[in-house]
C-alpha cells in the first residue's frame, strides 16, 4: 500500500482511539523516566484528560454518516458510537477512583503501570465496538483481556491479588480458546473474516451439514464469550477476581469490561448468525438458538442472586450481583425484540452509574477499615449521612425500586420479553422472582447502614475524585429514573435505532 492510498483513508473517524493510544504511550514513557519517588497521580490526571478528550472527539463524530476504513475492518456506525460513549464515560469515572486508591500494603511503585495498562484495556474495548472483522475483534478482545489480567494482579505483594490474577488468566485463556475455535468454523465455511461478507455468504447456505457445523460454532462462540460476561455456569472466576483485584479494577471489570463483552457478543452473533438459515424452520439459525440463550439467562439470574445471599464480603456480594445483572441483560438478548438495542444500551447506562457509585463508596470504606466485611458498613448513616444516602440510592437502583434508573432498565427488558410472539413468560417470571430474592441481600446492606450501631464513630475522610464520582453517579441514577426519556431521546436522535448495524 503506497503513501497516497494510506493518506486517503478517513482516519478522523479513529480520533478517539488515537487519543487513547497516544495517551497510553505517553504515560508509559513518562512513567519510565520519572523519578521513582515522584507521585504518579499526575499520570492519572493526564490519563483522565486523555479520556475526556476522547469523549469530546466522539461527540463531534455523532452526526457523521456511517463509514468504514481498511476494508471494513473498522466501522464507525451508530452501534459503535453508542457503546463507546458508555465505555469512555465508565472509564473516566473509574480513573477518578484509581487516582484516589491507596491500599494499606502500598502500590506506589506500580501506580504508573496501573494507569497506562488501564488505558490499553480501554483501547481494546473501543476497538471491539468498531470492529467489522473477526481479526480486529479478536485483537481488541485480547488487548482488553491481557491488560485486565495484569491489572487484577497489580498488587504484587497481596496473595489474594496474585490468586485472582492466576484464576483470571486460566479461565480467560480457556474462554479465548473456545471462542477462537468457534470462529475458525465460521471462517472455514465462508473463507473470509469480514463480518459483512460472512453474512452475505451464510445467507445462501443450503447444506444441512454446514448449518449443523454453524450451530456448533454458535454454541462455542456463545460459551466462550459467556466467560467474559461472567454468566452462569461460566462465572466461577468472577467472585475471586472481584475480591482480590484492586477496587478500581473490580469496578472496571464489573462495568466497562462487561459492557465490552456484550458489545462483542452482539457484533459477532447478530452480524453472523442472524443470516444463517435454519434446518428446521424458515427463521434464521439465531432464532433457533433462543432457548439456549434463555436457559443461560435464567441460570445466571438464579445462581447470581441465590449465592449472593450467603456472602459476607461486600466485593464478593457485588460479584454475584454483577453475575445476576448479566442475566437480566441476557433476557433482552434472548427475547430479540424490536427494542433490544434500546433496552440493553439503557440498562448498561443505568448499571454504569449505580454500580460505579456503589464501588466508589466501597473503596472509601474498605481503605478506611482495612476489611471488606459487610458488618463494617454498620452505622454508616451516623458516621457519614451523605455517603449512606448515596449508597441507599445505588442499592435501591440495583434492586430495581421505582424512581431509579435500575427500575426503568428492568422494566424495558421486562416489556421487551413480553412483546415478542411467543412471549417469554418463563424468563420474565424468573426475572421477577430473582429480583425479589435480591432484595434480601441488597436491603441487608441498608439494614447495616441505617439500623445497626457503629463500632466507632470516627468520621470517614472523603477524597475529591471519589466524591465527584459519587455525586455524578447518584444524580444520574435519580435523573434517569425520574426522567428516562432524556436518555431515550438522546439515543433515538443520535443513533437512529441502529438501523445501520447490518448495512
Amino acid at each position: 500500500m503506497d503513501l497516497d492510498k494510506l493518506l486517503s483513508f478517513q482516519w478522523g473517524m479513529m480520533t478517539p482511539e488515537f487519543l487513547i493510544l497516544g495517551t497510553a504511550t505517553i504515560l508509559a514513557v513518562l512513567d519510565l523516566f520519572m523519578p521513582k519517588k515522584m507521585n504518579r497521580n499526575i499520570l492519572g490526571f493526564f490519563g483522565l484528560a486523555g479520556i475526556v478528550a476522547a469523549i469530546v472527539s466522539l461527540t463531534l463524530l455523532l452526526g457523521q454518516d456511517t463509514a468504514s476504513i481498511l476494508h471494513d475492518t473498522f466501522r464507525l456506525d451508530s452501534f459503535a458510537k453508542a457503546f463507546k460513549l458508555l465505555l469512555l464515560g465508565g472509564a473516566a469515572l473509574v480513573m477518578l477512583l484509581a487516582i484516589d486508591y491507596k491500599p494499606k500494603e502500598g502500590m506506589e511503585e506500580y501506580r504508573g503501570e496501573f494507569f497506562y495498562l488501564f488505558m490499553t484495556a480501554l483501547l481494546g474495548a473501543m476497538m471491539m465496538s468498531s470492529s467489522g472483522d473477526l481479526i480486529t475483534l479478536f485483537v481488541g478482545l485480547e488487548l482488553l483481556s491481557i491488560s485486565s489480567y495484569i491489572l487484577a494482579g497489580i498488587r504484587k505483594k497481596n496473595t489474594r491479588s496474585n490468586e485472582s490474577a492466576m484464576k483470571y488468566v486460566i479461565n480467560g485463556g480457556i474462554s479465548t480458546a473456545i471462542t477462537l475455535f468457534g470462529m475458525s468454523y465460521v471462517y472455514g465455511i465462508t473463507g473470509t473474516t469480514n463480518l459483512r461478507e460472512m453474512a452475505g455468504l451464510l445467507s445462501q447456505i443450503d447444506n444441512p451439514q454446514h448449518v449443523y457445523i454453524l450451530g456448533l460454532a454458535f454454541l462455542m462462540i456463545f460459551v466462550g464469550l459467556s466467560f467474559k460476561l461472567a454468566s452462569a455456569p461460566f462465572h466461577m472466576w468472577a467472585p475471586d477476581v472481584y475480591e482480590g483485584a484492586p477496587t478500581p479494577v473490580t469496578a472496571f471489570l464489573s462495568v466497562v469490561s462487561k459492557t465490552a463483552g456484550f458489545v462483542i457478543m452482539m457484533r459477532v452473533i447478530l452480524s453472523v448468525f442472524a443470516a444463517v438459515p435454519s434446518n428446521d424452520s424458515d427463521l434464521p439459525l439465531l432464532f433457533s438458538m433462543q432457548d439456549y440463550i434463555g436457559f443461560l439467562a435464567g441460570a445466571t439470574m438464579i445462581i447470581g442472586n441465590v449465592i449472593a445471599l450467603r456472602q459476607r464480603s461486600i466485593k464478593r456480594l457485588f460479584a454475584y450481583s454483577s453475575i445476576a445483572h448479566a442475566g437480566y441483560i441476557l433476557v433482552a438478548f434472548s427475547a430479540m425484540s424490536v427494542v433490544m438495542f434500546d433496552s440493553i444500551w439503557f440498562y448498561l447506562l443505568a448499571y454504569l452509574f449505580m454500580n460505579l457509585g456503589a464501588f466508589a463508596i466501597i473503596q472509601l470504606m474498605t481503605m478506611k477499615e482495612g476489611t471488606e466485611d459487610i458488618s463494617h458498613f454498620a452505622g454508616l448513616y451516623r458516621r457519614s449521612p451523605l455517603l449512606a444516602g448515596a449508597m441507599a440510592i445505588f442499592i435501591l437502583s440495583l434492586a430495581g425500586i421505582p424512581g431509579t434508573a435500575g427500575f426503568i432498565g428492568k422494566l424495558d427488558i421486562f416489556l421487551g420479553a413480553l412483546m415478542v410472539d411467543p412471549a417469554h413468560y418463563v424468563l420474565v417470571s424468573i426475572m421477577i422472582a430473582t429480583t425479589v430474592v435480591s432484595y434480601f441481600y441488597y436491603f441487608g446492606i441498608l439494614t447495616q447502614m441505617f439500623f445497626r450501631p457503629a463500632a466507632h464513630h470516627e468520621k470517614i475522610a472523603l477524597q475529591p475524585g471519589t466524591v465527584i464520582t459519587v455525586i455524578i453517579c447518584a444524580a444520574a441514577t435519580v435523573v434517569f429514573g425520574i426522567m428516562p426519556q432524556l436518555a431515550f431521546d438522546f439515543f433515538n436522535s443520535n443513533f437512529n435505532q441502529f438501523i445501520d448495524f447490518l448495512q
